[in-house]
């Protein structure tokens, strides 16, 4: 039998996991203020509702812009049912836990969309179905073609698998933790690598994730993994985990990336970054095209 761990060798010292979990507030970081270990509302609010079929509440997180640049690219691609309102939910303030949101997403995670071009309206959350829906809607970025849409279903889930491992896991531990944990920056650490390498063999052999078609996959991946190329997302990690070496994977990082649609559905609903290059709320082609225009200045 092996040996006990010592305690006073844990992450605080002497600390030692007690038999029943209970939460004890502050739990520390970024986000202690708003994690809480039930769900329900916490407050009365109802969500606004624009001119638009399309009803966005969301964030421009990399979850937020996979949503975002899908209805860009479908504005892009003339399917003009696809007009969309989009509103900031500001998750450092508890907007998630609004008793309107949480009527729309009953796990408080942005994003969340209602569809009112039908009667009953249609309430969609987590990124990855608002994708599969609007792209089933329209008719576009999902192949018709059973190989082709496997290929892009089997990516889309890898990517809803394998993001908490960036995010939740290595981003967090790496950026918003109270404390630098060796331990737990090196395990994730190695894990994305892996997804990386994962990444940038495949793109050896394809120009997008699905092969020769840009589909939802494509969108869902890289919000994500080419926003911590290009250093968009928790500052240093591009260097840390040396994402320059992975040839391939930039190349499509790079492709990618200079989409006008890509380009116009990352600025909205962003908290974060140049004022002057976010665009908090969307309700018109023109509320993106003056931030555009002021970024090109």
């Amino acid at each position: 039998m092996a040996d006990a761990q010592d305690p006073a060798n844990n992450l605080p010292a002497g600390y030692v996991p007690p038999r029943v979990w209970t939460w004890e507030q502050p739990s520390g970081g970024q986000f202690a203020n708003i994690n809480r270990p039930v769900s329900g509302a916490t407050h009365e609010k109802a969500l606004p509702v624009g001119a638009h079929p399309i009803q966005l509440y969301s964030l421009g997180t990399p979850n937020g812009q996979k949503v975002t640049i899908l209805l860009e690219e479908l504005l892009a691609a003339g399917h003009g049912g696809a007009e969309y309102d989009a509103w900031k939910i500001n998750i450092g303030e508890g907007d998630q836990f609004g008793s309107g949101f949480v009527e729309v997403n009953p796990n408080s995670k942005i994003p969340a969309m209602v569809d009112h071009s039908v009667d009953p309206a249609i309430r969609v959350f987590e990124s990855g179905a608002i994708l599969v829906y609007l792209a089933e809607k329209f008719g576009a970025f999902l192949p018709g073609d059973p190989a082709k849409r496997a290929a892009t279903m089997s990516w889309l889930m890898w990517q809803m698998g394998s993001a908490p491992f960036l995010g939740g896991g290595f981003g967090h531990f790496f950026v918003y933790a109270p404390y630098k944990i060796e331990y737990a920056i090196n395990r994730y650490a190695m894990e994305v690598k892996r997804q990386l390498h994962v990444l940038d063999t495949h793109l050896a052999e394809n120009r997008y994730m699905a092969g020769d078609d840009y589909t939802i996959a494509d969108i869902a991946i890289w919000p994500w993994y080419g926003g911590v190329a290009r250093g968009d997302a928790y500052p240093g990690a591009a260097e840390f985990l040396n994402t320059a070496e992975y040839a391939h994977f930039n190349r499509w990082v790079a492709e990618v990336g200079a989409r006008e649609a890509v380009q116009r559905g990352r600025l909205v609903n962003r908290g974060t970054g140049p004022e002057d290059q976010r665009v908090p709320e969307r309700h018109s082609a023109a509320d993106i095209d003056a931030v555009r225009a002021r970024m090109r200045a």
